[in-house]
C-alpha cells in the first residue's frame, strides 16, 4: 500500500507548520512530489530549505481566502510538476472566543479561512483533479464540530462541521468526473498550536484520551495518505477519526474504571 502514491503531485493548504506540515512529510516519504501552500513567506521558504528533497518539494506563497493569490499558487505547481492528483485542502485557524464576547468580524475571519478557503482551494484544482487518473481531495475537519464541543471553538466548530456537510454533497458531484474526496477528524494532536495552549491544557487532554497520549501529526498525514492511495478508490464522502480513542468514552469515570 502507499507505493501508488509515488510520483503524484500534491497541494497541501497551511502546510508549513502543524498537521499540514506532518501531511506534507508523509507523502514526501512516499515519495510524491509536493507544493506546499501558505501564508508565511519566511517559514515555507526555511520548509523548503530545511526538508532537502530533489526538486519534489515547493512551496507557495498564497492566502487560500484570497481568489487570485490561491490560483496563482496553483499554476505554479501544475507548471512546476505538470499537473496535480492530490489535494489536501488542510488550512484552517483556531481563534478562541467565547459566544458573548464573539465579534462579528472574528467569525466572519474563520469562515473564510476554514470554509471559503476550503472551497476556492477545490475550485482552483478542479480542472487539474478532473485529468488525472486518481484525483483525490482530502480535507482536514476536526472531531470539535462534527462530533464534541469545546468553549471557546463555537465558530471553529461550526466551520468543520460544515466542511462535512460541503463534503458529502461534493463528493456525489465530483464522481462522475472518478475524483473522490474524503475528510481526517483529528482529535487532540501534538503540534505548534497545542502546545501555546499551555501544559495544563495539554496534560489535561491527554488525561481524556484512552491511549492517554496526543497524536502526532505523521499519524494524521498517515490517515491522509490511504484516504489519497489509488488503493482507497472505492471510497468517497466518508471520514477517518484520528484521536486515540478521545471520542469514545461516554464520561471521564470510564477511563477510571
Amino acid at each position: 500500500m502507499f507505493q501508488s502514491l509515488r510520483n503524484k503531485s500534491v497541494i497541501v493548504t497551511g502546510g508549513t507548520k502543524g498537521i499540514g506540515r506532518g501531511i506534507a512529510e508523509v507523502f514526501l516519504s512516499l515519495g510524491a512530489r509536493v507544493c506546499v501552500i501558505g501564508r508565511d513567506e519566511r517559514t515555507g521558504s526555511a520548509m523548503a530549505e530545511a526538508m532537502k528533497s530533489e526538486g519534489r518539494l515547493i512551496f507557495c506563497r498564497a492566502d487560500v481566502k484570497e481568489q487570485v493569490e490561491i490560483e496563482t499558487a496553483i499554476k505554479t505547481a501544475v507548471g512546476a510538476f505538470g499537473g496535480i492528483d492530490i489535494l489536501c485542502a488542510n488550512a484552517g485557524i483556531f481563534p478562541q472566543a467565547k459566544l458573548e464576547e464573539m465579534t462579528e468580524q472574528e467569525w466572519d475571519g474563520i469562515f473564510a479561512t476554514n470554509l471559503k478557503g476550503m472551497f476556492l482551494s477545490i475550485k482552483s484544482c478542479l480542472d487539474y483533479l478532473k485529468t488525472s487518473k486518481a484525483g483525490r481531495i482530502v480535507l482536514t475537519s476536526s472531531i470539535t464540530g462534527p462530533i464534541t464541543g469545546y468553549p471557546g471553538w463555537s465558530h471553529y466548530a461550526a466551520t468543520k462541521a460544515g466542511m462535512l456537510g460541503f463534503m458529502r454533497t461534493a463528493a456525489i458531484e465530483l464522481a462522475k468526473f472518478k475524483i473522490t474526496i474524503n475528510a481526517v477528524l483529528p482529535g487532540n494532536t501534538l503540534t505548534e498550536g497545542v502546545v501555546e495552549l499551555g501544559p495544563e491544557y495539554v496534560d489535561k487532554m491527554v488525561a481524556a484520551i484512552p491511549l492517554h497520549r496526543l497524536g502526532s501529526v505523521q499519524e494524521v498525514g498517515y490517515a491522509v495518505a490511504f484516504l489519497a492511495s489509488e488503493e482507497a478508490g472505492f471510497i468517497t464522502g466518508q471520514t477517518i477519526i484520528v484521536d486515540g480513542g478521545q471520542t469514545l468514552p461516554e464520561s471521564q469515570s470510564a477511563l477510571d474504571v
